[in-house]
């Protein structure tokens, strides 16, 4: 199918119904929403002003492709958890937002840390919080939502342990998986190894930030020693042609985030970026937004961004999300339900 240009092609995407499974809750915040938030609870900032507060939380042009910057920003996010009441309108915002772009399926994943310590809450109530906020928001916009819990590469062991026994109490409330996000360049992932390993065997699923920034090795030490079914960016995982093959033999899911990796800096362009190549070679690539708040991007988006810059067509974004589909942290009947749903949708296009 050849694609038209300008108003249709975006409207052929946004209509595609989608699956997201690579979305952070604190890098979803609507600006509007903040600005508010800010007004309302007097809130220590710069400026309540939108436009000023803007380039404080949101990738802007001038800003340099770097990932400290971008993860500098949501240093100031965590001023807005300010309530209980606050931090279920942004899950029910985010998810809102993301029935909208008409996923239908979405993987929400939120650092219970995050969301807690500015205003010293226990974790274990802050992620009761975000699990009671999914389960109403996917009943209000009919949408499927599951929830990834993230732990910090900064944080403790201790409080690692802490998170994932969180996590498996939680698995009655749309828990599913397990994550380990931040700056792999500071932060190596072997201290967390055996926590990763012991959430599995309690049923957990697991996914990893490796080889966004960091080396290909990350990638590899994360699916063989800490059980990851999926990979969070993997962008870097090029730089081991066999690694690449090996990803695809072994069938390893990439949630690749393409206007996020332009703007940490983990490519330089979009056409250099891998997505295209390693779908062409095996790997099961998926395509998500990561913080669309701060890179003010949709699925919609990233998908346009993948045709027009990235030499992708209709056939392999529908691939792409097949692919998101079969990886989805669903049980088996469930997941193949889901796979089932979409290639039905797709079969007449």
């Amino acid at each position: 199918m050849v694609f038209e240009a300008g108003h249709s092609l975006r409207s052929k995407l946004s209509a595609l119904p989608k699956v997201e499974l690579h979305r952070h809750l604190e890098g979803s915040l609507r600006l509007e929403t903040l600005v508010e938030i800010a007004r309302t609870h007097h809130l220590d900032l710069p400026s309540y002003d939108l436009e000023t507060l803007r380039p404080l939380v949101q990738v802007v042009g001038g800003d340099s492709p770097d990932f400290s910057t971008y993860l500098e920003k949501f240093k100031l996010l965590r001023r807005f958890y300010a309530t209980p009441e606050l931090i279920a309108r942004m899950v029910h915002e985010c998810i809102a937002d993301a029935a909208a772009d008409n996923i239908k399926y979405l993987e929400l994943r939120f650092n219970p840390v995050a969301l807690s310590k500015f205003r010293g809450f226990e974790l274990e109530q802050a992620m009761l919080w975000v699990t009671e906020a999914a389960e109403q928001a996917q009943r209000d916009h009919h949408v499927t939502v599951r929830l990834i819990v993230q732990i910090g590469r900064d944080e403790s062991v201790f409080t690692a342990r802490r998170i994932a026994e969180a996590a498996v109490a939680a698995r009655h409330r749309g828990v599913v998986g397990l994550d380990l996000a931040g700056d792999e360049t500071a932060y190596p992932a072997t201290p967390f190894i055996e926590v990763f390993r012991w959430a599995k065997e309690q049923g957990l699923h697991i996914t990893i930030h490796a080889g966004e920034v960091g080396p290909s090795a990350n990638i590899r030490q994360a699916v063989e020693h800490m059980g990851a079914e999926r990979i969070g960016h993997g962008v870097r995982a090029g730089e081991d042609p066999k690694l690449v093959q090996w990803l695809a033999e072994q069938g390893v899911t990439l949630e690749m985030c393409p206007t996020s990796n332009l703007h940490t800096g983990a490519v330089a362009g979009p056409s250099e970026h891998p997505l295209r190549r390693y779908l062409e070679r095996g790997v099961r690539v998926t395509i998500n937004t990561d913080d669309p708040g701060i890179s003010s991007t949709t699925l919609t988006d990233e998908y346009l961004l993948a045709v027009q810059h990235m030499g992708m067509d209709l056939p392999a974004i529908q691939q792409t999300i097949l692919y998101a589909a079969a990886a989805a942290f669903l049980p088996k009947d469930e997941r193949g339900a889901l796979v089932t749903w979409f290639e039905q949708v797709f079969a007449p296009l």
